[in-house]
């Protein structure tokens, strides 16, 4: 006999195997491939619900400290990242720069086709989870924790997280905010 929570675990990493694979396979500018792919797991959960934690209260922004426990309820992330290059396009200039060569000169400015390839890819393996029916969240605080914590091989400057679980209530939908920390001065 086999129990479901003996199996929920596995399962979902084979799932999320897949959403890398489609991500990967989406389509891209030029077929160039500027993105980065990873999946956490464990103890590295905790180490990026721990950094949103902190930069939540270094900004006091919120949505960094609702997350930051949200992840704690999945137990596999999906973390994709990418680099900022220009494709060396001769006409394009949908950055707002006259063309690649000029971009090329500010190096943290994206490059649309960075940030528009990302959203495919994570479009993609979105929809993996949507297929299988396996609860998901796109969140930009997992991905600018996990810059900060370098957890990219590459120099990454655009990132998310897709946090993943397979309950009977998704712990990503009715979000509730953080608890709020006492009032030292009170």
């Amino acid at each position: 006999m086999i129990h479901e929570k003996d199996i929920t675990q596995a399962t979902l990493k084979n799932i999320a195997l897949e959403m890398v694979i489609a991500a990967r396979t989406a389509p891209k500018g030029r077929g160039l491939n500027n993105i980065e792919i990873c999946l956490v797991e464990g103890e590295e959960i905790k180490a990026l619900s721990a950094k949103m934690k902190e930069i939540g209260h270094q900004y006091s922004h919120n949505a960094f400290l609702r997350d930051a426990d949200n992840i704690l309820a999945s137990p596999i992330i999906i973390l994709m990242g990418s680099i900022i290059q220009p494709l060396g396009l001769k006409k394009c200039g949908m950055c707002g720069f006259k063309d690649c060569e000029e971009k090329s000169q500010y190096k943290n400015i994206p490059c649309v086709f960075n940030t528009g390839d990302l959203g495919i890819a994570i479009g993609s393996a979105a929809s993996i989870a949507m297929d299988k029916r396996v609860d998901n969240r796109i969140m930009y605080t997992v991905g600018q924790a996990a810059m900060e914590l370098k957890l990219f091989t590459q120099d990454i400057k655009i990132a998310y997280g897709i946090p993943l679980s397979a309950t009977s209530k998704n712990p990503f939908f009715d979000r509730k905010p953080p608890t709020p920390k006492p009032d030292p001065k009170a």
